[in-house]
C-alpha cells in the first residue's frame, strides 16, 4: 500500500509539474512557411470603427481585380474606397430601419453580402476620392458619428408628425458627408474619366459572380436563407452547406488562386494580439477600441491561459456554439492563403484590418480546427466553388 500511495504521490507531482510548465499561446514561438499566398493588397487600420466588414470585402475585392486583370506590379494595385461604401450602406440602412419602425439592427456593424450590394447598386471608387476621413482625425474615429447618426433616425421612426417630411433623407445624406465626405459623381483614373458604375465595370467587377456559404444544420443543407445576425440586416440569403464541403471550398479558392471574405467570431481567446487563432478552450474578457474589444488590452492580457490543446470542432460543435452565443459574427477579415508551422501544422493565412501590428505585421495564421469552428460564412467568387457544390448549384 506504502509503494501505491508513493507512486500515486510522484504521479500528481509529475502531473502538477506538466500543468504549471504547459506552454501558453503568446509564449510560443511559431516559425510559419509560406505553402500558398495569393495576391493581396496594403494592410489597412480600421482603428475606432466597427467596419472591418468594408475593409475586410474590400480587400477581396481588391484582390479579386488584381486576379481578374492580371496585374502584376504592387503599384497597379487598387485601393478602393471604405467609406464610400460605409456612407451608401448607411443611408440604406436608414431606409430600411425608418420602414420597421426602428426595428432592425443600427450601428456600424454589417457583413461581405453588404458591400457586394453596395457595388452593385453604386459602384467603386478610389480611397484617394473619398477617404472618409473628414472629421479631424489620422485614423477613423466612428463613435460620435454612429451616436449621431442612430439618434437622428432613431427620432425619424417615430414619425412625431404622423406622416413623413421629404426632408429627413436629406438631412441624413448631410450628416454622412459632414463626417465621411460627399460622394465622387466622377473621377480620373491613370487618364482616364470614370463614374463608380463605369469603374467596376472597367475592373471587371461582376456582382452577379460572387457567392456567400455558411454551415448550420438549423436550416436543411443545400438550400439558401438569410443568416439569423443582426449584422445581416440587408437580409441577404446565403447557401447552406454542410462545414465539410465548406472547407473543402476554402482549400480549392485558395489552391486555385482565389481569396476569401471570411466573417468569423474572434472573441475567442486563441485569437491573440500576435498574430494567431488557434481553437483552444479558455476564457478571456475584452474591452476597448475594435482590436481591444476582442482580443485585449496588450498589458491587460500579456499571455493566456491554457495548454495548446485544441478542441475537435464538427458540425455539432458549431451549431451548439451558434445557438449559444459563444460564436457571434463579430470580425470580418480576408483568407489568402495557406501555411505551415516548423511541426507542419496546417494554417490559414489571413490580412487583418488593425494596422501593422502583431507579430506578423497584421498577419493572422489561423488553425483549421478555428477556421472551421468559428467561421460564420464566407464570399467567394462563383468559379472557386469545387465542382461537386457547383454542380449541386446548377452554376457553370
Amino acid at each position: 500500500m506504502r509503494k501505491f500511495i508513493l507512486a500515486a504521490a510522484l504521479l500528481g507531482t509529475a502531473a502538477a509539474a506538466f500543468a504549471q510548465k504547459a506552454p501558453k499561446v503568446s509564449e510560443l514561438d511559431y516559425t510559419f512557411t509560406t505553402v500558398k499566398a495569393n495576391p493581396i493588397t496594403s494592410i489597412k487600420d480600421q482603428a475606432n470603427s466597427g467596419t472591418c466588414w468594408a475593409y475586410s470585402t474590400l480587400g477581396f475585392f481588391e484582390s479579386e481585380v488584381i486576379r481578374l486583370n492580371g496585374i502584376k506590379d504592387t503599384l497597379d494595385y487598387p485601393d478602393f474606397s471604405e467609406f464610400f461604401v460605409v456612407s451608401h450602406s448607411y443611408m440604406d440602412r436608414a431606409e430600411k430601419y425608418v420602414r420597421l419602425d426602428g426595428k432592425l439592427n443600427f450601428g456600424a456593424g454589417s457583413q461581405a453580402g453588404d458591400v457586394l450590394d453596395v457595388i452593385r447598386d453604386y459602384g467603386i471608387v478610389p480611397d484617394a476620392d473619398m477617404t472618409g476621413m473628414n472629421y479631424g482625425t489620422e485614423l477613423p474615429a466612428q463613435s460620435e458619428l454612429d451616436a449621431v447618426l442612430l439618434g437622428y433616425v432613431s427620432a425619424v421612426a417615430k414619425n412625431p408628425n404622423r406622416t413623413l417630411t421629404t426632408a429627413w433623407k436629406a438631412g441624413f445624406q448631410a450628416i454622412l458627408d459632414a463626417y465621411l465626405g460627399e460622394y465622387p459623381e466622377t473621377f480620373t483614373v491613370d487618364g482616364v474619366e470614370y463614374t463608380p458604375a463605369g469603374w467596376r465595370d472597367a475592373l471587371k467587377i461582376v456582382p452577379e459572380d460572387y457567392i456567400t456559404l455558411t454551415s448550420y444544420t438549423h436550416h436543411p443543407f443545400y438550400t439558401w436563407f438569410p443568416l439569423e445576425v443582426a449584422d445581416n440586416w440587408r437580409w441577404d440569403e446565403m447557401y447552406n452547406v454542410p462545414v465539410d464541403e465548406m472547407m473543402a471550398v476554402i482549400d480549392n479558392a485558395l489552391e486555385n488562386g482565389y481569396t476569401i471574405a471570411w466573417a468569423t467570431d474572434v472573441s475567442h481567446p486563441g485569437f491573440t494580439r500576435n498574430g494567431l487563432a488557434i481553437l483552444v478552450d479558455t476564457e478571456a474578457e475584452t474591452a476597448g477600441s475594435d482590436q481591444e474589444r476582442w482580443v485585449g488590452k496588450e498589458e491587460d492580457k500579456p499571455s493566456q491561459t491554457a495548454a495548446i490543446v485544441e478542441r475537435v470542432p464538427s458540425q455539432e460543435t458549431r451549431q451548439t456554439d451558434f445557438d449559444n452565443k459563444t460564436v457571434t459574427d463579430d470580425h470580418g477579415m480576408q483568407i489568402f492563403g495557406i501555411a505551415t508551422d516548423q511541426d507542419g501544422k496546417k494554417y490559414y493565412m489571413v490580412k487583418n484590418s488593425w494596422g501593422i501590428t502583431g507579430k506578423y505585421d497584421g498577419i493572422w495564421y489561423a488553425t483549421e480546427a478555428f477556421v472551421k469552428n468559428q467561421t460564420l460564412d464566407i464570399m467567394i467568387h462563383k468559379d472557386a466553388l469545387t465542382k461537386d457544390l457547383k454542380k449541386k448549384l446548377g452554376i457553370r
